[in-house]
């Protein structure tokens, strides 16, 4: 039997080479993105321990805890503190470490790194281990700075040369003093970092006098247990807390490890659908396979082999085509890792220098994978071959399925869909999070459901395409008999066209749905011509509002300023604007009430009311930041979005508690409304800064219509792994269904029927099959996209279902083409058989 599987699989190389393939791509996948974020991990995790070198022990700040109506303050380290740690027994050095956001322009006023990455923080002088001078001094004053190697090899900066920074909002051009060298991970990913001295670094990011952290390192001898213990004797208790560098080290490793786990889960899910799509075609192939070679098993029965030996024979052959695939899939997989590595450097995104990893998990998950995915699709097709009783077999009485195995397997079918069907509804009911978990639940049986009824759906629906496809004659009729003669294999091969054609409708459906609602949502909640922020997110000076009231033409602003309090022993975050322009800013519906802001009046939003069961006229205590309490009345109750929600009050009122007040935002209303000689002004008046953005709502729709189309075009990517499967799939059906009916194609040759109409019937057919698996994913890619907007609307009130027409047109057109390409090769060879030779064919 071992002779014979080995046999089979040689005598039908061809024929198992898409099999090959399919199995190939999904290993390739798996593989690939095990490589690919085991090398990027590794790389950062190596270059970020290298950034830990010169900490043996870290010592910060322990945040408080609010207790009652006293907001917890995180406690400032001193320059006591720091002169304690240097001098504690065991330790060789101590350094005060300051950092904070710092935009570096390049030479046309553009950011330099990605936002978040541009990092300023303090240099020691020529003892600060930390950070090598690869050329030139010091930095002394607000004038001076040293910058990073790698920005200023960017940037084409040299010692000497004047650089625009913004530290919170001002811009300052200091001359370059000196370029360094450094080993700090955001740098290594294509960030930037800025230092200036000590005294100019607190200044400039509000810490007069103080550190975020102290780094001290052990003397030779002393274990960084043992210093921290001592650090831990020598400092306010409560106040203070350390860690060692290892832990630090380990701790950033988890992270990085933790971060890189999310696009891992994603890639796989994405490895998953192709090899789900894969297990159709490897199913279908050894169908047809265990078809053809029916007499051949028969006969093994006869002569002795039981039904397990030729189930094992059926195995067999799918180990070596699995453990085949797997092997080119590990390769290829490899090669695909190191390609999206390339790939995110030519994107702009900076990796850190390190060797592809291909660890010992990632070549057991690809045999793993591809042998037992293999094996599994085989197995049923197996199974059934094994029961077809010898006589039968060899007599070709080829039994059809029973009425009764019909009867169960459109039971089941239903069964499964209507169970769906009712999961994902009720999911739409449910709030948030807890529905998503059903929601994906029914979905599965809804799909499964779907598939097990794809044969019957296939007569009603390829029958609707009966009057286009008489337009083409016989070979239009012949292709619709075609379609529906073995409609388990056409199931099978609509399916996975049908699966991916499911997610990338769902997806699109939503992502269109959810970008109209966030653009009326803006449009409806802000009146205001300009939005002002930080290109990171992070708050901006004060000073900004300030600069942008004096700018000719603007006729009202305001901030959005945060900051936490305590309400009955709450925490509850406040937002401080202008209360005499917000009005005139934004467009709130108001549902009690008035929209009145000024003094002690507030308005809020109905969640935050209901919590608290407030209504207009309500009198609540606030306890802010600074542990004063102020009394304050409901003057009206809004209905808060995404955008702008919560308790608002007068900057007047909330100013005076902040220690270090800062916005968020900015909005700004113009005599001449959204121009761009406006927006020109406006960016001047800030001094022409690369990390202030200032959008109108053009600007704010297209940042949110550029996010969603980057992941809706990743998504496609990724979606395009199993539509290349089900595109094998299709071709891999039609060579075969060539191949079995020979002889018939013979007699159409013989009566009458020439090339180009035999061409023309099995290009029709491919077509039909790829437009009803096409159907039936948009079908159900809508269906989807369609609950889960309902469940991701029920907390946004200007949602709205949006059905993209032109791509569902697009997608049909695609799928069309997708038919009519998979055929080209299995129509060519039915047209070239010779009519003599296929009639005497068994």
């Amino acid at each position: 039997m071992l002779r014979t599987a080995l046999r089979n699989v040689l005598a039908h190389k061809a024929r198992l080479l898409m099999t090959v393939l399919a199995v190939m791509l999904g290993v390739a996948f798996v593989s690939g993105t095990l490589v690919f974020t085991n090398t990027i991990s590794d790389a950062y995790q190596k270059s970020s321990a290298k950034g830990f070198d010169q900490v043996d022990v870290a010592v910060q700040a322990e945040s408080q805890e609010d207790k009652g109506d006293r907001i917890g303050k995180t406690p400032e380290l001193t320059r006591a503190m720091l002169d304690k740690s240097a001098q504690v027994p065991g330790a060789a050095s101590a350094t005060g470490v300051v950092t904070g956001f710092t935009a570096i322009a390049d030479k046309h006023g553009k950011l330099i790194g990605g936002g978040f990455q541009s990092q300023g923080g303090n240099y020691w002088g020529a003892k600060d281990a930390r950070y090598p001078l690869a050329e030139g001094h010091a930095p002394s004053g607000t004038g001076e700075v040293l910058i990073d190697s790698a920005t200023a090899r960017r940037a084409g900066y040299e010692v000497g040369d004047t650089v625009r920074i913004s530290v919170d909002g001002p811009v300052l051009t200091p001359k370059i003093t000196g370029i360094f060298t450094t080993d700090d991970g955001n740098v290594a990913a294509g960030g930037s970092l800025a230092l200036f001295d000590t005294a100019t670094a607190q200044r400039l990011f509000g810490k007069p006098g103080t550190y975020d952290e102290i780094d001290v390192k052990a003397a030779a001898g002393t274990s960084q247990t043992a210093l921290k213990s001592e650090l831990d004797k020598a400092l306010p208790k409560g106040l203070t807390e350390t860690t060692t560098g290892q832990q630090l080290a380990d701790d950033q490793a988890e992270l990085i490890s933790s971060s890189m786990a999310g696009l891992k889960q994603g890639l796989l899910v994405f490895a998953g659908i192709a090899l789900f799509v894969g297990t159709f075609i490897i199913a279908n192939t050894f169908t047809m396979l265990v078809a053809q070679r029916t007499r051949e098993l028969a006969l093994m029965r006869a002569v002795g082999a039981s039904r397990r030996q030729v189930t094992r024979s059926v195995l067999l052959e799918a180990f070596v085509v699995g453990a085949v695939a797997a092997v080119a899939g590990l390769v290829a997989g490899i090669g695909i890792g190191a390609g999206l590595r390339s790939l995110m450097g030519s994107l702009g995104a900076t990796v850190p220098d390190g060797p592809l990893v291909i660890s010992p998990g990632t070549v057991v998950a690809a045999f793993a994978v591809g042998i037992l995915v293999t094996m599994l699709a085989a197995w049923l097709p197996g199974r059934r071959a094994a029961k077809i009783p010898p006589v039968a077999a060899m007599s070709s009485l080829h039994a059809p399925a029973t009425t009764k195995s019909l009867v169960l397997r459109n039971t089941l079918g239903a069964l499964f869909s209507g169970a769906g069907v009712a999961v994902v509804l009720a999911a739409t009911t449910m709030e948030g999070s807890d529905g998503q978990a059903p929601m994906g639940l029914g979905a599965v049986l809804l799909i499964i459901g779907v598939f097990i009824l794809t044969p019957l759906l296939s007569r009603p629906l390829i029958a609707a395409a009966a009057p286009v496809l008489r337009g083409f004659g016989v070979a239009g009729k012949l292709a619709r008999q075609n379609s529906v003669r073995n409609p388990r294999r056409t199931a099978a091969t609509a399916s996975a066209l049908m699966i991916g054609l499911t997610l990338i409708t769902g997806m699109t459906v939503m992502a269109g749905s959810l970008q109209k609602s966030i653009d009326k949502m803006a449009s409806a909640a802000i009146s205001a011509d300009y939005v002002v922020s930080m290109a990171n997110g992070n708050e901006l000076s004060p000073d900004v509002e300030k600069k942008l009231g004096r700018v000719d033409g603007v006729t009202a602003t305001s901030p959005l300023r945060n900051a936490a309090s305590r309400i009955d022993g709450t925490t509850e975050y406040l937002t401080g604007v202008n209360g005499r322009a917000i009005g005139e800013l934004t467009d709130l519906k108001v549902d009690e009430g008035s929209f009145t802001v000024g003094g002690t009046k507030v308005v809020v939003d109905t969640d935050t009311a209901e919590s608290h069961h407030w209504k207009a006229g309500s009198d609540f205590t606030v306890s802010y930041e600074d542990g004063r309490r102020q009394r304050l009345t409901v003057a009206g109750v809004y209905e808060g979005n995404e955008m702008i929600e919560g308790i608002i009050l007068d900057t007047s009122a909330l100013s005076p508690h902040q220690s270090d007040p800062a916005d968020m935002q900015v909005m700004v209303k113009t005599s001449d409304g959204a121009t761009s000689a406006t927006k020109d002004r406006l960016e001047k008046a800030l001094g022409s800064n690369p990390a202030v953005k200032v959008q109108d709502k053009k600007d704010l729709s297209n940042d949110i219509a550029q996010m969603f189309t980057l992941m809706l075009n990743m998504v496609y990517g990724l979606l395009a792994m199993a539509v290349i499967v089900a595109v094998l799939g299709v071709v891999n059906t039609l060579a075969m269904s060539v191949f079995e009916r020979s002889q018939e194609i013979g007699m159409l040759r013989a009566i009458g029927l020439d090339r180009k109409g035999i061409k023309r019937m099995v290009r029709l057919e491919s077509l039909v099959i790829s437009l009803f698996g096409a159907v039936l994913g948009i079908g159900l890619g809508v269906f989807f996209g369609w609950a889960a907007g309902e469940l991701l609307g029920a907390k946004m009130a200007t949602y709205e279902l949006v059905l993209p027409w032109a791509r569902i047109a697009v997608f049909l057109l695609l799928a069309g083409t997708v038919g009519v390409l998979a055929a080209l090769w299995p129509a060519r060879r039915a047209a070239r058989l010779n009519m003599l030779s296929a009639i005497k064919s068994e």
